[in-house]
């Protein structure tokens, strides 16, 4: 129960804004985020994958933002996302790159975020690098699986994201699975009603379950999104029983979290991704990650206090 209501309180303070600045003040605050998120520019997200990738580790690259209102500024982050794939290709990194549709024009107008999204993707598959398109709260669903749809059907070379919390997120397998492209799952990192979503997470892992094994029988390549060690090894477990070997589907995980078992991982032979965020708009995204796991919180309070 306390967890639960400590993951309410975090991801209600994620949308105060206001709370940034006091924040970033913080004696060593500023350091602290830096174990999650990879710095401010390309050129230290680009330094911080090449890292991973040193571990054995794949990527996938975000520039952080979200719930974008003015045109010129989705315009520009579209313009940023260029530069990624630039450098991507030009420093040889492996990595592919994750977009939030809010923060291309969404919450503007869905023709508006099309079109930024589309010349996102051709220039991505001209470079034959991947897109996943991040899913956000349940408002915007449906928009963003249309757009998905859209691209997908264009240029094949797009990915979308599904959330096990959601009730009506079975029925979303079943029409991405037709369409035979690539999912990536996770619980969902989003405070919803329970209208629209499980409020106990142990419906959200059952169906993670449930939907898990659905992406491994379906003969794509696939994501696991999760921290879970209890998830992880059921999805090996599944996927032995289905003779599918460690290279037909990938766990993916966050910059920063659960460093030993991202290692553990790839030791045991497993593809592991992971999430690498980077940009001055850190603050939801910061928040979101201590209410998907307290234990992120309490280590970040030891390193603000400690002696």
């Amino acid at each position: 129960m306390l967890t639960r209501l400590l993951r309410s309180l975090l991801l209600h303070l994620s949308r105060q804004v206001w709370l940034k600045d006091w924040l970033a003040d913080l004696p060593g605050f500023r350091q602290v985020t830096r174990r999650f998120i990879a710095g401010e520019t390309i050129a230290e997200a680009v330094s911080a994958i090449r890292a991973l990738n040193q571990l054995g580790i794949h990527a996938t690259l975000d520039h952080l933002g979200e719930s974008t209102t003015s045109p010129p500024q989705a315009v520009a982050d579209v313009e940023e996302y260029l530069r990624v794939l630039r450098a991507i290709e030009e420093s040889g990194i492996d990595s592919n790159i994750s977009i939030k549709l809010t923060q291309l024009g969404l919450d503007i107008d869905e023709s508006f975020c099309l079109e930024n999204t589309r010349r996102l993707v051709a220039e991505a598959h001209r470079r034959t690098i991947f897109v996943r398109i991040d899913m956000e709260d349940s408002s915007k669903t449906e928009a963003t699986l249309r757009i998905f749809t859209t691209l997908f059907r264009e240029f094949g070379n797009v990915g979308i994201v599904l959330q096990s919390a959601l009730y009506r997120t079975e029925q979303d397998l079943a029409g991405v699975l037709a369409l035979g492209a690539r999912v990536r799952l996770c619980k969902g990192a989003y405070h919803e009603p329970e209208t629209v979503a499980f409020p106990e997470k142990a419906d959200v892992d059952r169906r993670y379950l449930e939907l898990m094994r659905k992406l491994l029988d379906s003969g794509v390549y696939h994501a696991l999104a999760t921290h879970d060690e209890a998830l992880i090894v059921a999805t090996r477990q599944a996927a032995a029983e289905r003779g599918l070997s460690s290279d037909r589907y990938e766990f993916q995980m966050l910059y920063g979290v659960r460093r030993d078992l991202q290692q553990r991982l790839v030791g045991e032979g497993c593809r592991v991704r992971v999430y690498v965020p980077y940009g001055r708009f850190w603050y939801p995204y910061f928040m979101r990650r201590l209410a998907e796991r307290p234990a992120n919180l309490w280590f970040i309070l030891r390193q603000l206090f400690r002696p």
